[in-house]
């Protein structure tokens, strides 16, 4: 049963093979880790120390193509606010 105060997140997860897509299409690509190995390093080290901090923390997987068009379809720039909101709507749908 869950707390009801219980703080829950999800983390964007990206395949190695569309992180190189991600940066491309990035806006912000310089915000990102230059490989992917970097980038899973940091997303893995992000979500231990969330659950040492007591939150719920899952991986969300990202299909780059979908974030894309969505992005397109929103009207919304590629980009890391536009990547948080794209990972919490995939969370609402698989509610």
């Amino acid at each position: 049963m869950r707390k009801h105060n219980q703080v829950e997140t999800g983390v964007a997860w990206y395949s190695q093979d569309q992180y190189s897509l991600l940066r491309a299409l990035a806006a912000d690509a310089d915000s990102l880790h230059p490989t992917y190995e970097e980038w899973r390093a940091a997303a893995t080290k992000l979500i231990e120390d969330l659950r040492s901090k007591g939150v719920t923390a899952y991986k969300v997987d990202v299909d780059v193509h979908e974030l894309a068009a969505w992005c397109k379809r929103e009207g919304r720039p590629f980009d890391g606010a536009a990547r948080a909101t794209f990972v919490s709507k995939i969370q609402r749908d698989s509610a």
